[in-house]
């Protein structure tokens, strides 16, 4: 089979994107930059197309400090450009009226659709409260792996982070209770490159059909 380049590239971009937790203090992101990366991450895909996820962007060095000791000291988190904690909706089906009103208005759907799906929706996070957290930690992280992927493409390199302290996160940064914190995201330029890491073989990761 013939790879073209963009193929190529977007194949690299994957290989190439390591958890670094060591970064070149002081590189400021030029904001185009971190623009493009956001504006990638939102292109994400999401039950409903709710689109669960807000984007809380950290640059300030004096904010980077306030969120250092909730991040347990990870010193990524002062010396990267940019910390993004992304966190999951836990009201997004309320989106649903504005982002299907607008799919009628351009002729993506008709109202009598657009009725059912909205009512679909309503329906489904109504008969299971489960169903609020589940989906907004599910679709904000298909974001979080867009970002880190966009971040790649456009030269930087990042690390996922679940080690924080989310009651004192929500505390501090004052989330309203409608956002649930998902993961921090730093994004900077590498000081050392990405301790290696061991990958089982993809067959040992595969059950086709059926257990």
């Amino acid at each position: 089979m013939t790879i073209n380049t963009n193929e190529q590239d977007f194949f690299s971009v994957i290989k190439d994107r390591h958890s670094v937790r060591k970064y070149q203090p002081g590189i400021q992101m030029p904001e185009e930059d971190l623009q493009a990366i956001l504006e990638s991450a939102v292109m994400a895909p999401s039950s409903w197309n709710l689109q669960h996820w807000k984007f809380l962007v950290i640059q300030n060095q004096e904010t980077k400090e306030r969120l250092l000791p909730i991040a347990y000291n990870q010193e990524q988190v002062v010396d990267s450009s940019v910390v993004v904690a992304v966190l999951g909706d836990l009201e997004a089906n309320t989106n649903a009226e504005i982002i299907y009103s607008a799919a009628v208005e351009h002729g993506f759907m008709n109202q009598e659709v657009k009725e059912g799906l909205v009512g679909q929706i309503n329906g489904a996070y109504e008969a299971n409260p489960q169903i609020a957290r589940d989906e907004a930690i599910r679709n904000a992280s298909l974001a979080s792996m867009q970002l880190m992927l966009a971040a790649k493409a456009k030269g930087y390199d990042t690390c996922a982070m679940g080690g924080y302290d989310p009651v004192k996160f929500v505390e501090e940064f004052k989330v309203p209770e409608r956002y649930v914190p998902v993961m921090l995201i730093s994004i900077g330029k590498a000081a050392a490159a990405a301790h290696g890491s061991g990958r089982f073989p993809v067959e040992q990761m595969i059950v086709k059909e059926t257990f």
